[in-house]
């Protein structure tokens, strides 16, 4: 007897080449425990559940987040200023956290996530003005019940040295390098159904002493865990590099030992040709950020050539302030839009594009072994989607293609382990109203709206 079966699914992506039509699919102890379509009988069940003719993915998985921004969304001071200035309009705020904005920031963000249809998240989380906020973000994933990448960011170096990080921001290189080893040993769980798994995420390499970059990969092949940076987002990057290590951006990654196969970065927008090559040939991987990329103003990844090296590609948020926004499908929409735009209608499909959002990021968190695809043994993170009538009017020669061109979607289901954290479009958790109450009223206080 099957746990769960989703049943009348017009169109589900199981993984890169695999699809079902008019299909079901099994769910038991957590796991994909078998798939059919067509006229294939379906199993008995102590629940069955009717997709009403929707499109079934994997659940999307993210690989670059900073969730605490979405305390300081669209926050007039900064929005239309340059990177640069947008750092230094919203620093001073963030160094106001503590364990309570971090709590209710990650609830509010991950639930946010959930009703995009992400059930697996990172979120690089730099920001340490003071200890243990880390284990507020977990406590928050363990009582929704989300599967949780813990990316323990550091910032080192401050106004003190010339940097804009405010100096209470900031941690010694002796703090950083406990914490990260206390983390590791409370929350990463490298076994199989883990719900938390952790890596190492100095900010970036110039914000942070060259010294904490070399002891952190040291640190991560010691204890079996990954690596994440952001990586040649900017080129102001550039510039600095030249300037303080007579190295590229990718010539000092490689430098401190980082380009290796534990390690995806963030953005990767502007690599040479060779150093793209090296970095995929090490097994490094890549988490694309669109819709910040263009917010931002920046230029974005070219995903179809990184792909075509090699490199795992996986899609990104990139915050809530820079993007101000939590859905996944979103960015694998842009994802395929930007692709086409940059490379014409051969570029990327949406199947590829979906691959991105699921098997790519899995790639690069280290995990498709469990996550990024339906596959029979596989978990049960998996989202049914939902989209007007009238958006899809016309649509049903291809269900997978309209997923993306169609749209906008969102998810009516999204199970984690064969749990439904979302159903009938809905959040089916308890304390929703209150974590909202609770975010409006820190976001409020820190932007001084009363």
């Amino acid at each position: 007897m099957h746990d769960l079966v989703v049943r009348d699914i017009s169109g589900a992506y199981i993984d890169h080449g695999l699809e079902l039509r008019d299909g079901w699919i099994a769910v038991k102890d957590g796991r994909i425990s078998a798939l059919g379509q067509g006229g294939e009988p379906r199993p008995a069940a102590r629940r069955v559940v009717d997709a009403g003719g929707r499109v079934v993915t994997p659940g999307l998985v993210n690989t670059h987040h900073h969730i605490f921004q979405n305390l300081t969304r669209s926050y007039g001071p900064a929005v239309n200023g340059s990177l640069f200035e947008w750092l230094t309009a919203l620093y001073p705020i963030w160094s106001r956290l503590d364990e309570e904005a971090t709590y209710w920031s990650t609830w509010v963000g991950l639930a946010e996530l959930l009703l995009g249809g992400c059930t697996t998240s990172s979120d690089h989380f730099y920001m340490h003005p003071r200890p243990r906020l880390v284990d507020a973000q977990v406590r928050a994933a363990t009582d929704i019940g989300y599967r949780f990448y813990v990316t323990r960011g550091s910032l080192t170096l401050s106004e003190k040295d010339g940097f804009l990080p405010p100096d209470r921001a900031v941690q010694s290189h002796d703090e950083v390098m406990a914490d990260s080893e206390r983390i590791i040993a409370a929350y990463h769980d490298p076994g199989p159904g883990a719900m938390t798994r952790v890596a190492l995420a100095p900010t970036a390499l110039f914000l942070v002493h060259e010294r904490l970059m070399v002891e952190t990969a040291e640190l991560a092949e010691r204890r079996g865990v990954r690596l994440h940076t952001h990586l040649a987002e900017d080129t102001d990057e550039e510039e600095f590099c030249r300037r303080a290590f007579a190295r590229s951006p990718v010539e000092q990654f490689e430098h401190v030992g980082w380009a290796t196969d534990r390690t995806w970065v963030a953005h990767f927008a502007y690599p040479a040709e060779r150093e793209a090559r090296r970095l995929a040939a090490a097994g490094v991987g890549a988490a694309h950020c669109p819709s910040s990329n263009m917010l931002i103003c920046n230029s974005t990844a070219d995903v179809p050539w990184l792909r075509s090296l090699g490199m795992p590609v996986g899609l990104g948020c990139d915050g809530s302030s820079s993007t101000d926004h939590a859905s996944l499908w979103m960015e694998a929409r842009n994802c395929l839009l930007l692709a086409r735009f940059r490379g014409g209608s051969q570029a990327m499909t949406a199947r590829d594009a979906i691959d991105v959002a699921t098997r790519g990021s899995a790639r690069c968190l280290g995990w498709e072994d469990e996550i990024g695809h339906l596959r029979v043994g596989a978990l049960a993170d998996l989202v049914v989607w939902d989209m007007s009538p009238f958006a899809l009017a016309g649509s049903g020669s291809d269900p997978i293609e309209a997923l993306l061109r169609c749209g906008p979607a969102t998810a009516w289901i999204t199970m984690v382990g064969g749990r439904c954290l979302v159903e009938d479009g809905r959040l089916s958790l308890p304390g929703a109203e209150t974590a909202l109450a609770e975010h409006r009223r820190i976001s409020r206080s820190w932007q001084g709206l009363g």
